[in-house]
């Protein structure tokens, strides 16, 4: 009888599946890291004043294609704003371009805590990249291809080109679900009618983008599709209710989170039937907190539409928008053009927190958030050599582009 027991063990010794002990070691290694970097975060934020606290969550523009006369310096310097955006105003070609961005780091010099620069970079009408980019069609034509490799691809060189110029952070990809035949501030920025292909070609092209270490910022939460109203001229407004929302527009943004999303970036459009208040989504508890960061379980940084597009200029100051959207839950404010109205959001931000409107641990909560990703995709303010342009324009890449059916 012991014999056969004997036996029964071994073949039970036999048959389970032996750990996989280079498993365990990657996964503790994995915790390490997580450990780490989050103990190297909680030190930076320890390390910062209020006023750099209130600093680094502000992304701010300028006009002109030089920082002589926009009151840059200040911005970073005294103000110590967390990043800077681009537009093509401030673009004239890849030498000035690469020039530009490197002066801006060097502004940053004297800060452990290196920049977001960002642009909006989706390939199609809304490009930002100067002559000898690879041009792509309208992501409503990738949406016919309906290829998630290509797609992947796509981000993957938009994500390479903007990295060659030292930009880390791209305002893309559009996850709007085009439901609206008179919607033309999205139109054929999206890349279909039907949420479930949006979620899938816009989760790869955001793949894409983190691929070349550039932060993708999926956009425009909850969804900007079904509007007819430019939100840079005037306020959307949607009629859906909650449970709508779910059933269609919010499917990608679903589907962007299940796969690791960065950065959101929330639309300035009224949902009468979803909030209380009557204010648009990117100033909205219910919107920011209640659905986006509750029900919905995203963990990462947030960020305003730019607080100085009609939609929010015509109804609220600066000063009224940057506490109302901190209040609702961002992260991050995106004010894109003029000094004196970034000055005034930032001023109103501080003293709303050092009167007791704003608690402290609410802005320490932002704040975490931007330096973990900061720290997550290893920021640097180190000016890049010009001799990389070599590289632009890119044979290979105008291949990738080439393999899309037009």
């Amino acid at each position: 009888m012991r014999t056969w027991i004997t036996l029964g063990l071994m073949c039970l010794l036999w048959i389970a599946p032996i750990p996989d002990v280079h498993y365990y070691a990657k996964e503790a290694v994995h915790q390490d890291t997580a450990r780490d970097l989050e103990k190297r975060v909680d030190r930076q934020l320890r390390a910062l004043s209020l006023e750099e606290k209130i600093g680094q969550m502000f992304v701010v523009g300028f006009p002109g294609t030089s920082i002589e006369e926009a009151r840059l310096a200040e911005l970073i310097q005294t103000y110590h704003v967390g990043g800077v955006i681009l537009y093509g105003d401030n673009i004239k070609n890849a030498a000035q371009l690469l020039q530009l961005n490197n002066t801006i780091k060097t502004l940053n010099q004297k800060s452990s805590i290196p920049l977001f620069l960002s642009t909006d970079e989706e390939g199609g009408r809304v490009s930002r990249l100067p002559q000898g980019k690879t041009v792509f069609p309208p992501n409503k034509v990738i949406g016919v291809n309906n290829n998630p490799a290509l797609s992947y691809e796509i981000g993957k060189v938009i994500g390479e080109e903007l990295s060659l110029f030292g930009f880390n952070m791209d305002f893309a990809p559009v996850l709007d679900v085009h439901s609206h035949h008179q919607n033309t501030v999205i139109g054929d920025r999206a890349f279909s009618a039907d949420p479930d292909i949006v979620g899938t070609l816009g989760t790869a092209t955001m793949r894409g983008l983190r691929s070349a270490r550039v932060i993708p910022v999926v956009k425009h939460f909850p969804g900007h599709g079904g509007t007819t109203t430019d939100s840079h001229v005037g306020l959307p407004v949607g009629m859906q209710t909650t449970e709508q929302l779910r059933q269609f527009e919010l499917k990608p943004f679903r589907q962007a989170i299940a796969s690791g999303a960065d950065v959101i970036m929330v639309a300035h459009i009224l949902y009468p039937n979803v909030t209380t208040d009557k204010k648009p989504a990117s100033l909205a508890k219910e919107l920011v907190t209640d659905l986006l960061r509750n029900e919905m379980s995203y963990k990462g940084v947030v960020i305003t539409d730019d607080l100085e597009m009609g939609a929010i200029a015509n109804q609220y100051s600066p000063a009224q928008a940057a506490v109302l959207a901190v209040q609702a839950g961002v992260d991050l404010l995106l004010l894109g053009h003029s000094f004196e109205k970034e000055a005034q959001a930032y001023s109103a931000l501080l003293h709303a927190v050092k009167i007791g409107e704003i608690p402290v641990a609410r802005i320490d909560e932002s704040v975490k958030r931007i330096l973990t990703l900061k720290a997550k995709y290893t920021l640097t303010d180190k000016p890049l050599d010009p001799s990389r342009l070599q590289h632009y324009p890119n044979v290979k890449h105008q291949e990738i582009a080439e393999r899309i059916q037009r």
